[in-house]
């Protein structure tokens, strides 16, 4: 299924690094966990980090948002735009010029809403722990009236959507530059997870559930 172009989503610049896959949309928020979300507030404009979660369809993002349902309260038909960005590693070319960044982006325009629907709030409250740390949620204490009550969910439509990814080595290898001698390549970056540290307050005798190891 292909993503349909809206002015704000049009590929003006690098158009060959766009791609109107919802595939790749879906690979790009699949990928991570933290998004930075642009709103306004109080006329001034913010970009907040904060997690996220993918309904089962994957035609909605779900994300903690204090500051997101402040700014909706204020300008309840204000668009935000949620943008997951994926660094894969530096493109080192022979002249700093061409020097670039291999990575994966994905932002999401539209206007959110704010979830009171107490079935919707703990189903999308799922969706993001489990997001975050698959087997979590059924491990680990669910929320209370009191923290549902306390926690802001909103939920933003991955309907109008921009990505783009960039690969590959340098683009000066049949240039002039090649002359030079010079080494270029790539430097991937890779993001993995390192040993478990236990909470020194946890008592002797208590293990890392499976699915943390």
């Amino acid at each position: 299924m292909k993503i349909t172009e809206t002015d704000r989503t049009r590929h003006r610049r690098l158009r060959e690094q766009g791609s109107l896959d919802r595939d790749d949309l879906h690979a790009v928020l699949a990928a991570g966990f933290v998004c930075h979300l642009g709103v306004v507030v109080d006329g001034c404009p913010m970009v907040v980090p904060t997690v996220y979660g993918l309904s089962p369809d994957r035609e909605t993002v779900y994300f903690h948002g204090s500051v997101a349902s402040r700014s909706l309260a204020e300008a309840p038909e204000a668009t935000v735009c949620l943008t997951v960005t994926h660094v894969d590693g530096l493109v080192l070319a022979r002249s700093v010029f061409e020097h670039g960044v291999n990575y994966r982006c994905a932002m999401i325009y539209g206007v959110p809403r704010l979830v009171t629907d107490p079935g919707e709030k703990l189903a999308g409250l799922r969706r993001l722990t489990e997001h975050v740390t698959p087997g979590q949620w059924d491990y680990a204490r669910r929320p209370s009236r009191k923290e549902l009550a306390a926690t802001a969910l909103l939920a933003l439509s991955t309907r109008e959507a921009s990505v783009k990814i960039r690969t590959g080595p340098p683009e000066d290898g049949d240039g002039p530059d090649a002359a030079l001698g010079l080494w270029a390549g790539v430097r991937p970056l890779r993001t993995v997870w390192d040993a478990l540290e236990p909470d020194p307050l946890l008592p002797p005798g208590i293990d890392a559930p499976p699915h943390l190891r």
